[in-house]
């Protein structure tokens, strides 16, 4: 319009100098223009259309183009650049670096803006959903805050769960991205809207989704279990296609540019604390500019009556975690042990934990059922699932070998109880193998065995083993044979008071050099005897 207006006024004869001055533009412009429509004839006759001007002053661009860029020789490079994503000025740069392009950055930049008008433009369709149909989730990065706990400085990102209809919104800034934080502000953002949409659009981060895939995506098990408790179906968008769930990626944006850009806050919760006043007050309370609504009225009137109700029980969040079983018959999860049955060493397990369980599978059969471990490095061990052949020394500890030798017979027990009392080394297993020989020859057999091993002071576990073997415990013990007696006095045993002169002697002159008189028998026990 501004050039057909120069030509109407070229036309009634004004000078170029007032023209430039009553239109805003330099007179080398206005002279230009004047050329072109005295070559097109377009001083003369009627004024031409809008229509027919637009087509004209296209063509004579495009041929002042094709003239002067110095960026044509190269298209095919620049058009392979950019079909893969490469912005001007990093087209610009590669043709410096690699065809020596002496041309400014301007040039490329008006080359790439016509070949992108060249395309065929992307066309979209806003899908808008009714009441409580749909929710959108998706984290995004924050900045760092610090960690009260910790009292360090992290990295944070924002979880926003936007409603599809109301675009009422819920955001809660985290430290980490892991399943049970996932799923735990999922539970958060239900009680926050106070009902559960019918659908979720999220993206396929690990946290959700374990494969993502166009056709066949696959849901991550604990993800699973909490969408089968309250009710709703998992949607995650195509892969590498953010802009299925925009109704969230532009919250987050907003809440970045918004909520949190600008502030300073001095530790995560209260960042918490006043992102959630945000949400209610000022997210809330704005007109959208898409829906030209306010997202909380239109909440509290049309959709927080549509959304499914709660549960009766809050979910209880379920880790689940693939384990391979080690050779000490135990799974390591969250850097506790848990065993299972040592038939299945090598092979992997699922581990299903809860707060106060840990529950082991193997082909969708529970295997083993565990107390969750109170702190890093705890074993949970059920000695059922540990091998029997690796058990007896760990089972027959020494009370069980003394309660079972006191089974078989007081000489067993007695020759159990020197075997587990000697020093300085350690004869558990003597005693144990003593014990198993009752197995194969029998208790009565092995009582025997041990009262001869007693009568010649031989406490060993191959001495009662050749007894058994011999047949020497079927023989009776001869008399020279028997045990002395406990109480029998000592061969060389003296009495007390010939170590000890009288002093009565002293006293008559006596040097107490003489033979001691014998003591009679009423006398006391002799020295030595037991």
């Amino acid at each position: 319009m501004d050039v057909r207006e120069l030509i109407r006024r070229l036309r009634l004869g004004e000078s170029v100098r007032r023209i430039a001055r009553d239109l805003g533009v330099s007179r080398n412009t206005v002279a230009r223009y004047a050329r072109l429509a005295s070559a097109e004839g377009l001083l003369e006759g009627q004024l031409p259309e809008l229509a027919v001007l637009e087509r004209l002053l296209g063509a004579a661009r495009r041929r002042g183009e094709q003239e002067c860029s110095l960026v044509e020789p190269l298209r095919e490079r620049v058009e392979g650049l950019r079909k893969t994503g490469v912005e001007a000025q990093a087209i610009w740069r590669r043709l410096q670096e690699e065809n020596g392009f002496t041309g400014s950055y301007s040039s490329v930049k008006r080359f790439v803006r016509r070949l992108d008008a060249q395309r065929e433009p992307q066309t979209t369709v806003r899908l808008e959903v009714g009441p409580g149909e749909e929710a959108q989730v998706d984290f995004g990065y924050a900045s760092e805050l610090l960690d009260p706990r910790q009292r360090l400085h992290r990295r944070a990102w924002v979880f926003v769960m936007t409603l599809s209809h109301s675009r009422h919104q819920y955001a809660e800034l985290v430290f980490d991205q892991s399943v049970s934080t996932w799923l735990r502000l999922h539970i958060s953002a239900f009680e926050f809207f106070g009902g559960v949409p019918r659908r979720l659009v999220l993206d396929n981060l690990k946290a959700g989704i374990v494969h993502a895939s166009f056709y066949d995506p696959e849901v991550q098990l604990s993800y699973g279990g909490l969408c089968e408790h309250y009710g709703v179906i998992a949607s995650p968008c195509c892969p590498r296609v953010p802009r299925h769930k925009g109704k969230v990626e532009s919250g987050v944006h907003y809440i970045k540019r918004n909520a949190l850009s600008g502030r300073v806050f001095r530790d995560i919760d209260q960042a918490n604390e006043v992102l959630l006043h945000w949400c209610l007050h000022v997210a809330g309370r704005r007109t959208h500019g898409t829906t030209h609504q306010i997202p909380v009225e239109v909440f509290e009137q049309r959709e927080r009556p549509a959304l499914k109700a709660l549960p009766a029980s809050r979910w209880e969040l379920e880790q689940w975690k693939e384990c391979r079983l080690h050779s000490d018959c135990h799974v390591t999860f969250d850097s506790s042990y848990y065993s299972a049955p040592h038939r299945l060493v090598g092979q992997s397990l699922m581990v299903c934990a809860t707060d106060t369980l840990v529950k082991i599978f193997h082909q969708h059969e529970l295997l083993a059922l565990h107390q969750r471990a109170d702190r890093p490095g705890q074993r949970r061990t059920n000695s059922a699932h540990l091998p029997p052949d690796k058990m007896v020394y760990l089972l027959q500890t020494p009370e069980w070998c003394r309660l079972r030798a006191a089974e078989i017979g007081p000489r067993t027990a007695e020759l159990i109880e020197q075997l587990l009392s000697e020093r300085p080394i350690d004869r558990l297993r003597g005693a144990q193998g003593v014990l198993r020989l009752a197995q194969k020859y029998g208790a009565q057999r092995l009582e025997a065995a041990c009262a001869r091993a007693l009568c010649f002071e031989e406490i060993r576990y191959r001495t009662v083993k050749n007894i058994l073997i011999r047949e020497l415990d079927l023989l009776p013990l001869g008399p020279h044979e028997a045990r002395p007696s406990q109480s029998a006095c000592p061969r060389h045993a003296r009495n007390w008071t010939e170590f000890f002169p009288d002093p009565e002697e002293h006293k008559d002159g006596s040097d107490g050099t003489g033979p001691s008189t014998q003591p009679d028998a009423s006398s006391p026990a002799s020295f030595g005897s037991p």
